[in-house]
């Protein structure tokens, strides 16, 4: 089970690279809304590198962006998280407080109804 997972793991990571590999070295061609003829275009381009300081900015920026919403949503419902811990916290509490004196009563009707 542990080896098929990390097989996937893997095969999903080398995907992942082939597809970053694939962008880096053939982007597609932009597009291009003039009437040339399919063969004058450049078929074979290279990434330059600005194009890839580019593609790093994205993606860095789009990161950025993503951790951002993700630590706001946290910071969000992080009250609602802690109010809930303590309710049920106090839930347990008074749970136990009752099971104790439940205890206790029963031990003491016990000794009544024996006496």
């Amino acid at each position: 089970m542990t080896q098929n997972h990390q097989d996937h793991r893997s095969k999903a990571l080398h995907e992942l690279s082939a597809l970053v590999l694939n962008i880096i070295r053939s982007p597609p061609p932009p597009l291009d809304f003039s009437e040339q003829s399919p063969a004058r275009r450049r078929s074979a381009q290279q990434m330059t590198p600005a194009g890839f300081a580019s593609l790093l900015l994205g993606i860095s920026l789009s990161l950025m962006l993503c951790g951002s919403v993700t630590f706001f949503i946290g910071l969000v419902l992080m009250p609602w998280v802690l109010g809930l811990v303590m309710l049920l916290y106090f839930v347990g509490v008074v749970s136990s407080i009752s099971m104790i004196g439940r205890s206790i009563l029963c031990c003491a009707e016990q000794e009544r109804c024996c006496s």
